[in-house]
């Protein structure tokens, strides 16, 4: 990859995203980027959600950071905004839930000492948007989820990271797909 070029923001369901606890780095530079692999298989340095903010509040102690709960009709997705993601905090103290919103944001994990794993994202962006921004969504990240099922480049992997078959998420596809008759 070239000097200034960024990876693809993979399409991803809370149902899945919430079950993503691996994150890993390719190689031990510094400044390599951060990865998490998805159940169904494939790595992810930046995801692209769409749902409705429901709630956020302002948690920080020395100045803002803003945590927001955005769901999708799979689950609830954490995102974590502060001064070092200016145009997304500024979005988020604006809006008043709830609100359809869109979200491109690095996947992070945190592991409190209960043991489970945090999955959540720092913002790049955040936007408003339609209802039918947020049904097209559903159905690309619908078709997106169902390629990387058939055919994850890390399939072998996340069988073996996650101890689950990565075809268990057509169900979340499924609840997904449904939520657009309602």
């Amino acid at each position: 990859m070239s000097v200034g070029m960024r990876e693809v923001a993979h399409r991803v369901f809370a149902g899945e995203f919430r079950d993503a606890s691996h994150q890993f780095k390719e190689s031990d530079d510094e400044r390599a980027p951060s990865y998490v692999l998805l159940p169904t298989g494939e790595k992810a340095n930046r995801v692209f959600v769409v749902g409705t903010l429901t709630e956020k509040d302002d948690i920080g102690e020395d100045g803002e950071y803003w945590r927001a709960r955005v769901v999708d009709p799979t689950g609830t997705f954490l995102v974590y905004a502060g001064q070092y993601q200016p145009e997304a905090t500024d979005v988020i103290r604006e809006v008043e839930p709830p609100e359809y919103v869109a979200v491109v944001g690095k996947p992070d994990t945190y592991e409190p000492d209960d043991g489970d794993v945090i999955t959540s994202i720092r913002p790049e962006s955040v936007n408003v948007v339609d209802a039918d921004t947020r049904d097209t969504w559903i159905q690309e990240t619908a078709e997106r989820t169902v390629d990387r099922i058939e055919a994850g480049p890390l399939k072998d992997d996340a069988v073996e990271r996650y101890d689950r078959d990565p075809g268990e998420y057509r169900d979340v596809v499924v609840e997904a797909l449904k939520s657009l008759e309602e």
